[in-house]
């Protein structure tokens, strides 16, 4: 995960601003899709950057929402438990916006014994406080099911005249976005089963809102207008407020926050109820201190982001819960809310499998820092908008490429030609630049866009804020047209000189004010200028450095010696736009159809293929060809990796460098595997290990005793340190370790000729955080993912 880095936890600064961000929490049972990540986690990952370059005291807090119906729904289609589908789809989660430069602070998730206890105590002191009550309601009963439907169990029409959508879910109909009960459906039906349920009585308990009623409008009163509300907050907001109701807080469920009461120690809590705490339970997982963020009003301020489906939750259900607690709790300042981004011609969905999701837009080969601009472009902070593949092409070829890396190529490529041509890769000095009329002119031009800039991004006006550092870079592509700096190097050099320094200080400030938007860009931006990111990215009012934007040519030293100059960013072209569109066409289910229909008509003509040379009296040899000509892709899934426990380790009685272990791998007796770790691992350590083992290796004959597996180790670049890749110490023995997204068999054996190991090996790895990983999918058990101790980056064998 692309954390912030920081030795310690970050605490509130008195006398400094501090500014505590999070994003709504992404639900567990799936895959994030763009539509969610502008939404929420990018949209805040930008005004966490610019917060850190700005120089206040911030730290942005997310995570995985984990518990509730939908992980239920999820655990019983995949026939495995809630945990199981909570431990592979957090490690889905975290590795998708890991690739996506997201800077968390912490990502965590709801599932924890912080969270339990921050709730309940919240809830106790709710009902200390006489602002909840019991009552029957009546709920849906599945009767082939056996169990009471939670909402999102339940699916019928609309009953919205103007909706009547047929899909609509038990607690909100997406078409239309109201708020529903189950029981309001027409016609609904068990999602599991697809029968009929009954209504019966269950009893409840309630937050009686309509008593909080006062103190909840003083705070949005207050606060709307302090913090900046966008106008859909408040009109969602006002519609919620008129129509105050008290909302149940509980669930006949097993999957969630047990209720401390006890007469209702069977339920627990609702998701809406538990998941906005897991900001603070999250927060309490990065700090013992978290009460310092989040019992600190006075001295913090609280941004929230979210899509539009979730203000109800973050404006009227969370304050109201905190309110009634009588703490001095850090209230929400600044909400921050998007509107749809739809797909092509529809929504995107995650239900449905459409659209583009995060998994897959690694696979596309498009730039990280591509996908940030265009989805930030695009950020539908308004209204609803439209990811296209027409309009990515363009966004990258005529914005991007045309503009952006048009101008900053231009610069460092002609300061790093030779002498005679250029600069021979060194800034020239530039005596009399603030004179230079054109210059100053640009200079004024650049400082005030820099203070709109900053006014925006102030605002959490994002889209702003990159339009108006875009229109910076269209500046300087004007500045080196009219100077004609190509004429001046030959004509007046001392002009040229002058209109080089500024336009590489210009390239600089686009690079510090790109960073929120594209980090991956302005690290490349630095490296090519060949300065420290660390040292130089910065935008402090302390410092001065808003105002150095008016004096461009101070920015980066004379004599100073660039990198190589490369171009940022490669065209897209048309035909590949097409290739793009017809992929991602449809669902994700049937874009797998059309997939392993693909597969199938090779394999089909593979085998009349091979029909057509077969013989009568076909001899070994030939059937053999014949089988290999059908040979199984080389996937990932044919390696048998398992999870193993070792029983015993020694010496190898005729090799020094060699351990011999007894590995326990689940099968009725211990394999014998042959290591050579015995010059990076002490004996007492390989004692009683957990470890990754590949099983379905052909056995080896190694210093007279036959290794029949192999165990993982990670070692880092120049092999001098190696250590075991080890699942958690909670996996069971002899469980294979997955990869989230792939499934298939193994292999009895690996044909040693096939090199099927060999192929595969090379992309296995562990990550920045230690997980171990094969390409960017982490190798996972039903309790969570594997790791080295402290070789990240490091190859695994």
């Amino acid at each position: 995960m692309a954390h912030h880095n920081q030795t310690a936890p970050k605490l509130p600064i008195p006398g400094k601003r501090n500014i505590l961000i999070t994003s709504a929490l992404p639900y567990v049972n799936n895959v994030p899709h763009l539509g969610n990540i502008i939404g929420c986690v990018l949209s805040a990952d930008v005004l966490a950057r610019y917060c850190r370059l700005r120089g206040y005291n911030v730290i942005y807090i997310c995570g995985t929402d984990e518990y509730g119906t939908a992980t239920e729904t999820k655990a019983m289609e995949e026939k495995c438990s809630p945990k199981e589908i909570c431990d592979k789809y957090y490690a889905i989660h975290k590795q998708v916006y890991e690739w996506f430069d997201i800077s968390f602070d912490k990502f965590g998730r709801t599932s924890t014994p912080e969270q339990t206890e921050i709730c309940q105590a919240i809830f106790k002191k709710l009902l200390e406080n006489n602002w909840l009550s019991e009552n029957t309601m009546q709920q849906l009963y599945c009767t082939k099911c056996e169990r009471f439907l939670a909402d999102r169990l339940v699916e019928g029409t609309c009953p919205k005249e103007s909706c009547k959508y047929e899909s609509a879910k038990g607690d909100q109909c997406e078409n239309c976005g109201d708020m529903l009960n189950p029981t309001d459906l027409i016609n609904p039906r068990c999602k599991v089963c697809q029968t009929t349920p009954q209504i019966r009585d269950t009893r409840h308990l309630f937050l009686e809102l309509p008593l909080l009623k006062d103190k909840l409008v003083e705070y949005i009163d207050k606060t709307s207008v302090a913090g900046g509300w966008s106008q859909n907050a408040i009109s969602t907001t006002s519609g919620w407020i008129k129509d105050l109701k008290e909302r149940c807080i509980t669930r006949d469920l097993k999957w969630g926050v047990p209720v401390p009461h006890a007469d209702f120690k069977d339920k627990v809590f609702y998701v809406w109820f538990d998941a906005p705490i897991g900001y603070i339970s999250i927060t309490a997982c990065y700090t013992p201190d978290w009460e310092k963020w989040w019992k600190n009003p006075e001295n913090v301020e609280l941004y929230q982001f979210m899509g539009k489906d979730n203000i109800p939750f973050h404006t009227v259900m969370f304050p109201s819960t905190l309110i009634g607690t009588g703490e001095n709790w850090t209230m929400m300042k600044t909400i921050s809310v998007t509107e749809y981004l739809n797909y092509e011609a529809g929504k995107f969905s995650k239900s449905k499998g459409i659209g583009v999701f995060g998994n897959d837009v690694k696979q596309t080969n498009i730039p990280i820092e591509v996908w940030r601009y265009y989805l930030l472009t695009n950020r539908p902070e308004v209204s609803d908008t439209l990811f296209t593949w027409s309009d990515l092409q363009a966004k990258l070829n005529n914005e991007l490429l045309s503009n952006l890396g048009n101008f900053i190529n231009r610069v460092l490529s002609f300061i790093a030609k030779p002498t005679g041509q250029g600069y021979g890769s060194i800034i020239p000095d530039a005596p009399g630049a603030e004179s230079h009329l054109l210059t100053k002119t640009l200079a004024e031009q650049v400082g005030k866009y820099v203070e709109q800039y900053v006014e925006a991004m102030e605002k959490v006006k994002l889209k702003q804020g990159l339009k108006l550092a875009m229109g910076i870079s269209s500046e300087g592509n004007a500045y080196l047209q009219e100077s004609q700096f190509w004429k001046l190097y030959k004509e007046d050099q001392p002009s040229c000189s002058i209109v080089m320094k500024t336009a590489v200080g210009l390239v600089h400030i686009l690079a510090c004010l790109l960073e929120p938007f594209m980090p991956s860009f302005t690290v490349e931006v630095f490296k090519q200028l060949n300065l420290p990111q660390q040292e130089q990215l910065s935008l402090s009012d302390e410092k001065g450095e808003i105002d150095r934007a008016r004096r461009l040519w101070e920015i980066v030293p004379a004599g100073h010696k660039i990198g190589e100059p490369k171009p940022l960013f490669e065209e897209l072209k048309p035909e590949r736009v097409d290739e793009l569109r017809d992929k991602y066409a449809g669902s994700q289910a049937e874009r797998a159809e059309a997939e392993a229909a693909k597969i199938a008509e090779q394999v089909k003509k593979t085998k009349i293929s091979d029909g057509k040379k077969q013989r009568p009296s076909k001899s070994a040899a030939e059937a053999n060809k014949s089988k290999a000509a059908a040979e199984p892709e080389i996937s990932i899934t044919r390696l048998d990796i398992r999870v193993g426990k070792i029983l015993k380790a020694q010496k190898h009685p005729d090799a020094d460098s060699l351990y011999v272990e007894e590995i326990d791998v689940g099968e009725a007796q211990p394999r014998t595997v042959v290591s050579g770790l015995v010059k990076y691992i002490p004996l007492e350590e390989m004692q009683e290990r957990m470890v990754c083992v590949l099983c379905n290796l052909k056995p080896a004959t190694m210093r007279g005793i036959k290794s029949q597996a192999m165990v993982l180790a990670a070692s880092n670049s120049d092999h001098t340190k190696v250590e075991l890749v080890e699942p958690p110490k909670s996996a069971t023995v002899g469980e294979r370790v997955t990869f989230p997204g792939f499934e298939g068999e193994p292999d009895d054996v690996l044909n040693p000729k096939k090199k099927v190991w060999e192929t595969l090996q090379v992309d296995l790895h562990t990550d920045a955080n230690l997980v171990a990983c094969y390409k960017d999918i982490p190798l996972t058990t039903s309790a969570g993912v594997c790791t080295a101790s402290s070789i990240c980056n490091g190859s695994i064998r």
